[in-house]
């Protein structure tokens, strides 16, 4: 007995070491959604953009995040969590260090495709991971922190990225990524260990689906992103995008629901929690990114902030979240999922509300209270959504359903 509680431990030890190799490429993949928002300027600069070119930078990134994020759930499948993991996050090491190398915007474009389509797969695996890894018992802490992961790297990205870039220059927006891309890489292949490959998978391979999914997406992500800086349908390409948005979403639905094998099993919606889990994390999402997206172009182009100042700024949502991850862990031993869900959604939007009212004369201390409240809400949201949608589900259906 004496000898089985140490192995026991040990075991369990590994198991932390490589879920936290994982939580780090997640937090990076995030991250880099938005590290280079409060230094649009000095990469427009560096690359010879205009104003709306740069924008590509991070769309780019996003309409390949997109597509990969649904794939992941099939090639995590095909390869084992461990191989997938370990080549998505060495690829996109290697895809930082190009972006850093980038010679015009172009080449800085395919390599943000790269790194993002990379980047998009560590995403929900590590998701997934958790809910395999871990039993039931011990998965209070994974999913605090995966929840602080999830909502912290996008809050903060701006604030490295404008400390990076004011105290060294751009290409380390993208450099910063190496040496921890490549320990991540390491650790997971060593240490993660907790399904096989299956290559009868290849066999079965729905390349309809995945085209049409690819189409979809990306017009989709293209619409949204042109559209309002375009006048919407006024721009030829952004009209023309939606049409094929509209005709690939059909045809994809239609092959998901009819395929024998499909890509991406969408039958997961019908599992109550899974649903609700969804939708909600959709609606938070969007006040997260929105709001993170907006308030550094508002403190650069109206307020005249530079980067280290812009950071500095939205520091504060991340130090929210940091603070309210401990207390969401001891929430969670006494109150319900819905109680806390409730909580945090209260949260978002008083802070959204505060948001509402933001003039071109507000001062620091109007910038942070409403973020106290968003960063506090979006921690308290995405751990108890994340558990409602996937905590009730077989783990055979936890890898398509993340």
């Amino acid at each position: 007995m004496n000898a089985v509680q140490p192995a026991a431990d040990n075991r369990m030890r590994l198991v932390w070491f490589g879920y936290m190799a994982m939580m780090f490429g997640n937090f990076m993949a995030i991250l880099d959604i938005q590290i280079v928002a409060s230094s649009i300027n000095q990469l427009q600069a560096g690359l010879s953009a205009s104003a709306d070119e740069i924008q590509w930078v991070q769309t780019a990134y996003l309409i390949a995040e997109v597509i990969a994020i649904p794939l992941s759930g099939y090639l995590s499948r095909l390869l084992s969590t461990r191989v997938y993991f370990a080549i998505s996050a060495i690829g996109f090491t290697l895809a930082s260090a190009a972006c850093a190398a980038a010679w015009n915007l172009e080449s800085m474009i395919v390599f943000r495709v790269i790194q993002g389509f990379l980047g998009g797969g560590m995403i929900p695996t590590t998701s997934a991971a958790m809910f395999i890894m871990f039993p039931a018992e011990k998965r209070v802490l994974p999913q605090v922190l995966f929840g602080l992961t999830a909502t912290l790297a996008p809050s903060i990205g701006p604030t490295i990225g404008g400390w990076l870039t004011a105290t060294l220059s751009w290409h380390w927006l993208f450099l910063v990524n190496v040496l921890p891309g490549l320990a991540v890489g390491y650790a997971v292949w060593r240490l993660v260990r907790i399904d096989r490959p299956q290559p009868e998978l290849l066999k079965t391979i729905d390349l309809r689906g995945v085209a049409y999914m690819a189409i979809f997406l990306g017009c989709v992500e293209y619409t949204l992103d042109e559209g309002p800086r375009n006048d919407w349908f006024a721009q030829d390409s952004v009209a023309i995008c939606a049409l094929i948005a509209t005709i690939g979403g059909a045809l994809f639905f239609h092959r998901m629901f009819t395929a024998r094998h499909p890509i991406v099993n969408l039958r997961a919606f019908a599992d109550r929690n899974f649903a609700l889990g969804t939708v909600l994390a959709m609606a938070v999402g969007m006040g997260l990114y929105t709001l993170v997206y907006l308030t550094p172009l508002f403190l650069g182009q109206v307020r005249g902030y530079n980067s280290l100042q812009i950071g500095h700024v939205m520091f504060a949502q991340g130090v929210a979240m940091f603070v309210t991850a401990p207390i969401a862990g001891r929430l969670s031993k006494i109150l319900s999922l819905k109680t806390m869900l409730g909580i945090g959604l209260v949260n978002v939007m008083i802070g959204a509300w505060l948001n509402s009212k933001l003039t071109a004369d507000w001062g620091v201390f109007e910038f942070i209270v409403p973020q106290i409240f968003r960063g506090s809400g979006f921690l308290l949201c995405m751990f108890s959504m994340t558990n409602i949608a996937l905590g009730t589900l077989p783990a055979s259906e936890v890898k398509n359903a993340s």
